[in-house]
């Protein structure tokens, strides 16, 4: 018997995708809905070769409330959700607004009518820690705690606040109309889960990020420039107020973000909290140029950059601070960043056109000694 049975939206998707493996390595079935805008299918057979368990999947888009409602129909076992799927790149979201409304919130709204009317009642979210803004405006911010006021200073980011909001307020009308109407209540809870920088790969080898076309993340980024694939890293500003003059992020390893959200997920359904926001982080910042440093030494040469002007909306720090899911979920980041470098140029190196190639037999081979 399985756990429990989970909707993820976007679970073809980078983090997505480590998630629906830990839900699968941890007795949850796992139901996926994916419009596979910005992700492969592949995916699904290396969920499967890692861990003897395939996903259901229905190539769906978040905005069609229609093709939604028909996979809970089909799927009545569905208990839970977890919520990826939108766009996400800061600097397109300044380009293109209206569109990322759209699919961020609009597409929000229509998962969360289906939940409605289909009774499923956990929603575990995907937010961001761009909801924070710039954090260095207000006093003994650094590194972020949850209670940090909110002000994003990208589209993108007022976009997941805006979702943040919507679910508090559905979660929360939910919870007081049954109670009102003397019906159960506590089954309705929401986490909102803010982070940071996703990095790294399987250690496998076999499963990483594969973003169609050009890559908006410094460590995809890196990997292109260490493949040869792109001729430089574009640094955008060192004249912020760090050690280096380069912006500072908060990166986490994908492994330990999808187990993040395994342990938000149980702490619904055990504790029933109703709705509460989370921070996942390491609690260590790192400059761009320390990225960079650290990557090259794994690949074993210095990869090539050069420093343009700064991005509209980007901020000088965003590092979590993570103590509060340390105690509640009982979380904390395991792997280290050197352990995201090595993990992903293993998937780099071996895999430089990503999903659209198989993985090299040396790999599969391990894979399987590994599992006997």
């Amino acid at each position: 018997m399985a756990v429990g049975t989970v909707l993820v939206t976007g679970g073809t998707g980078y983090i997505g995708s480590f998630t629906t493996l830990a839900l699968l390595e941890n007795g949850y079935d796992v139901v996926i809905v994916d419009n596979l805008y910005n992700s492969s299918k592949v995916a699904l057979d290396r969920i499967e070769l890692i861990c003897g368990k395939r996903p259901a999947f229905h190539q769906a888009d978040i905005t069609d409330e229609a093709a939604l409602d028909a996979v809970f129909a089909q799927h009545p076992e569905i208990d839970s959700v977890i919520h990826f799927a939108a766009l996400k790149a800061v600097g397109e979201s300044g380009e293109i607004p209206l569109e990322y409304y759209r699919v961020n919130v609009g597409g929000s709204i229509s998962l969360l009518r289906c939940m409605e009317k289909h009774n499923v009642s956990n929603i575990v979210f995907s937010s961001s820690a761009t909801v924070y803004g710039d954090a260095t405006r207000v006093p003994n911010m650094i590194p972020i705690p949850e209670h940090c006021p909110i002000g994003p200073t990208n589209t993108y980011g007022r976009t997941k606040v805006m979702i943040e909001n919507v679910i508090t307020d559905h979660v929360e009308a939910q919870r007081r109309n049954n109670q009102k109407a003397g019906k159960p209540y506590e089954q309705w809870n929401g986490a909102l889960l803010r982070y940071f920088n996703p990095c790294g790969a399987h250690p496998s080898g076999i499963m990483g990020e594969d973003p169609q076309g050009v890559p908006y993340n410094l460590l995809p980024l890196l990997g292109k420039v260490a493949t040869g694939e792109r001729e430089k890293l574009l640094v955008f500003g060192d004249d912020y107020a760090s050690k280096d003059g380069t912006a500072i992020r908060d990166y986490i390893h994908v492994l330990d973000l999808a187990s993040g959200h395994l342990a938000a997920l149980n702490y619904l359904r055990e504790h029933k909290p109703g709705v509460k926001a989370w921070n996942l982080g390491s609690g260590r910042g790192s400059t761009v140029f320390e990225m960079i440093k650290a990557f090259s030494k794994v690949v074993g040469r210095d990869l090539p950059y050069q420093v343009v002007e700064r991005r509209h909306g980007d901020v000088l720090d965003l590092t979590a601070h993570p103590a509060l899911a340390n105690k509640e979920l009982n979380w904390k980041t395991q792997l280290t960043l050197e352990d995201a470098c090595a993990d992903l140029w293993r998937w780099v190196k071996n895999n430089p056109k990503g999903y659209r190639q198989d993985p090299p037999a040396e790999l599969l081979e391990a894979l399987k000694a590994n599992k006997a």
